[in-house]
């Protein structure tokens, strides 16, 4: 073999040997509520795009998310859907350092697209009389959106000859899709939720003082590595901000 032969071969060689500064940096492990899904996966995207740093999105109900991360789940940042779930994580000790808000949402009243009915605001309406079936949430004692939901409708006046009919989802979008199946007569989703659906009609938004403002707080867990905290600051700035409200989703109240 020629020397120059020799020296292509060894030239070849060298570059197929891996480089330490060269390897691809640790995904970032975002758990996050599953009303985010769509808004989320731009952001991340979009984030990835930036920095070649890839960020892996877990997607649930927040009840369920926090009870993975509690068990061990391998998480650098957490989104909720209220801030009691995170209050709950921060006082077990799992938060690297303080939540922040990065969206909010509003709360409405649906119904399959080809089955709508009205509902008046006054004191002597009755929901359950407006249609016949199940009304479909997330599930009104755990998770954020059915927490809502119920504020809602006892502020309304509408609970007390409602309550026996509502099917209790495991999440939000669970909700959202037993309407869209007609499985369900209406639901009470988030604005956002409502708005991705083409089988389904919004029947009314829930007035903003009928339950707690709904807000989304961050937040970077411990023994997270460096990607952890620069996604959390991501969340925040102008361009994740614009994808958010590009989405739906409210500015954080």
């Amino acid at each position: 073999m020629s020397a120059r032969c020799l020296l292509a071969c060894w030239l070849l060689l060298w570059c197929a040997i891996p480089r330490s500064g060269s390897a691809a940096p640790p995904a970032i492990r975002v758990y996050a509520a599953v009303s985010l899904t769509q808004a989320l996966q731009e952001i991340a995207q979009a984030y990835e795009d930036q920095t070649h740093t890839p960020v892996r999105l877990a997607l649930g109900g927040t009840p369920s998310l926090a009870g993975q991360i509690e068990n061990g789940a391998p998480a650098d940042v957490f989104i909720a859907a209220d801030r009691k779930w995170m209050d709950y994580l921060a006082a077990k000790g799992y938060l690297k350092d303080d939540s922040r808000l990065i969206a909010g949402n509003a709360l409405v009243l649906i119904a399959p697209r080809t089955r709508p009915f009205t509902v008046e605001l006054t004191k002597n309406f009755s929901l359950a009389q407006a249609f016949e079936g199940k009304l479909c949430t997330a599930n009104v004692d755990t998770v954020p959106a059915g927490i809502y939901a119920k504020q809602a409708l006892i502020s309304l006046g509408w609970w007390t000859s409602i309550a026996a009919r509502i099917v209790n989802s495991a999440d939000v979008r669970a909700a959202l899709t037993f309407v869209e199946r007609g499985e369900c007569s209406a639901g009470i989703v988030y604005a956002t939720d409502a708005k991705i659906s083409e089988r389904v009609a919004v029947v009314m938004a829930f007035p903003s003082n009928t339950h707690a403002p709904i807000a989304y707080p961050a937040a970077v867990l411990k023994g997270t590595g460096p990607g952890g905290p620069a996604f959390f600051e991501y969340l925040s700035r102008p361009g994740a901000q614009a994808i958010f409200q590009r989405h739906g989703f409210l500015p954080p109240p």
